[in-house]
């Protein structure tokens, strides 16, 4: 009789013992998720995720471990921002991450209590993501990186490398982040440099291949890329065609040149990248976005590949070769 009572508590004591990890885990809060709507497919920006994890380690979170990341990628069909905004705020995610101007503004309509922390290549303030740099207001903070405020800068290296240019080619995604942007600001930067410029149009990697003929067929003398995810992603296509039709390409952001185009100016993107995750954690720790001011690119970077300039025939002055940030032989 005293083995049967024994056996039986055993056996109670045994049952809750098993129990108690259950419950265990099942009083613990479940894990925060981030939403991040992207346009470029990962696997052609991961320096620059890499960084917004090293962004988000730095404030104390390690993706898988004390937050989960949920990626939306459109692809560059700028129409489905809406879409997947709405439902990451059915989801009720955290926080929602955005780097396009027209992902934060879909980000921004969909919610007003959701946190937003966006990275913008425009001035946040004209696109209407916020009040003020300094404060935000609202539900929305980020990162300015300025690439679409770059347009003259990059023109003046242009006529530095290439002195007798008369004629230029400006390729934009007329969907694209700062289409607009590059449209406004290239006309007037290029007047006074004595440029003209032809506007070429692509959205597909088709539209890429037929922008270079006419190019080509009009024997322009340099190609302008817009500061456009879309073109990053694209950068080994640009690339090619560019060495194989002697044509000498400046863009926005440093993976052109290291993909075998000429030269690149702009802000240090992987630098905003990661800011961008630091102020998301920071979020996550119960900072409001409203007292986060906007964070203002301070790193530019200029890079040349002096490779293909001399694949290109161009002699690149000793002065632009002394000031670049990176010189890829």
């Amino acid at each position: 009789m005293l083995d049967t009572r024994r056996r039986q508590f055993i056996t109670l004591l045994g049952g809750a013992a098993a129990a108690w990890p259950v419950a265990a885990r099942a009083q613990q809060p479940a894990m925060p998720v981030v939403g991040f709507l992207g346009i470029s497919a990962p696997d052609t920006i991961g320096d620059r995720l890499r960084a917004f994890r090293l962004g988000l380690k730095e404030a104390g979170y390690i993706d898988g471990e004390k937050l989960a990341i949920d990626y939306r990628w459109t692809e560059n069909q700028f129409d489905r921002f809406p879409e997947l905004a709405a439902d990451f705020v059915r989801k009720r995610v955290a926080v929602i991450t955005t780097v396009a101007g027209g992902a934060s503004l879909a980000a921004k309509l969909a919610t007003t209590s959701i946190p937003i922390v966006f990275i913008s290549a425009e001035d946040p303030v004209r696109l209407g993501l916020v009040a003020s740099l300094a404060r935000p207001g609202g539900n929305l903070t980020g990162i300015n990186i300025f690439s679409a405020e770059l347009v003259a800068k990059r023109l003046e290296f242009v006529r530095e490398l290439l002195p007798s240019a008369t004629r230029i080619a400006v390729l934009i995604s007329p969907s694209g982040p700062s289409s607009e942007a590059t449209l406004r600001d290239i006309e007037p930067a290029a007047h006074a440099l004595g440029l003209r410029v032809q506007v070429l149009n692509a959205s597909t990697p088709r539209e890429i291949d037929v922008a270079f003929a006419t190019l080509v067929r009009e024997r322009l003398d340099a190609l302008f890329l817009a500061a456009d995810p879309f073109f990053t992603s694209r950068r080994v296509q640009l690339a090619n065609l560019a060495t194989r039709h002697v044509v000498p390409m400046i863009s926005a952001t440093r993976e052109v040149p290291e993909a075998g185009g000429l030269i690149s100016y702009g802000a240090n993107i992987n630098d905003g990248w990661r800011q961008m995750g630091v102020y998301v954690g920071r979020i996550l720790r119960g900072t409001k976005p409203a007292d986060l001011p906007v964070v203002q690119s301070t790193k530019f970077e200029l890079v040349i590949n002096h490779q293909t300039a001399r694949i290109l025939g161009l002699a690149v002055p000793d002065k632009l070769l002394a000031t670049a940030d990176e010189v890829i032989e």
